[in-house]
């Protein structure tokens, strides 16, 4: 069994501990070490049963230790060695042969990865998502429970989809756009969108 470190303490990082329980039920392959905090403060902790065994400058410490980072927690983990960085899929998880699947995704239970499907580096599906026939999903983007995409769509990096939203076939999500909870996306959206509604319509620009 190969060490990890879960570079998070927020909810996500905490549920990702008991998906890699899991995971280790079903073919055991991780030895958890423990979490690591943006926090000094919560060093020594032990949350959800995992210690907290430092922050992002004492990675290097665990030199021999496989890296999976909490998408919520990464804007405070810094540039991370991507060599060291793996990927977590529930058990559960329908992943299509033909499908491929970035470093440092997170897939929850019940999610549908269909044929020719992409994930990029560093995407976070909860659970529920759909993702048909040759989808690309760009790196660092998030999608929330019950998010539905048909086929040919392409979500470009740093986007956040949000719960239960739906977008037809062959459209794209420009890059750094945020899709409302309940949204219908029927036409491509611009970057920097922010969309909400059925049929989804800009509400404003998401400015960075």
């Amino acid at each position: 069994m190969q060490d990890l470190l879960i570079l998070g303490t927020g909810v996500h990082a905490l549920e990702m501990v008991e998906l890699l329980e899991r995971v280790n039920h079903a073919a055991p392959c991780w030895k958890l070490l423990g979490l690591i905090s943006t926090e000094r403060a919560q060093v020594g902790r032990t949350l959800n049963q995992t210690p907290v065994l430092g922050t992002p400058d004492d990675i290097s410490r665990y030199a021999q230790a496989a890296l999976l980072p909490s998408w919520a927690d990464l804007p405070g983990m810094g540039a991370l060695p991507m060599e060291r960085v793996v990927s977590l899929v529930d058990p559960s998880a329908f992943v299509s042969r033909t499908a491929s699947i970035g470093r440092g995704c997170v897939v929850y239970p019940h999610c549908f990865i269909g044929l020719n499907a992409r994930l990029d580096d560093l995407v976070f599906c909860m659970t529920g998502c759909t993702i048909n026939h040759d989808d690309v999903i760009g790196t660092r983007t998030a999608l929330t429970s019950g998010v539905q995409l048909a086929g040919s769509v392409t979500i470009e990096p740093d986007c956040y989809l949000g719960q239960g939203c739906t977008v037809r076939q062959f459209v794209t999500i420009g890059r750094h756009s945020i899709i409302g909870m309940g949204a219908v996306v029927v036409g491509s959206v611009e970057p920097d969108s922010v969309m909400a509604g059925n049929p989804a319509r800009l509400l404003r620009t998401n400015t960075r």
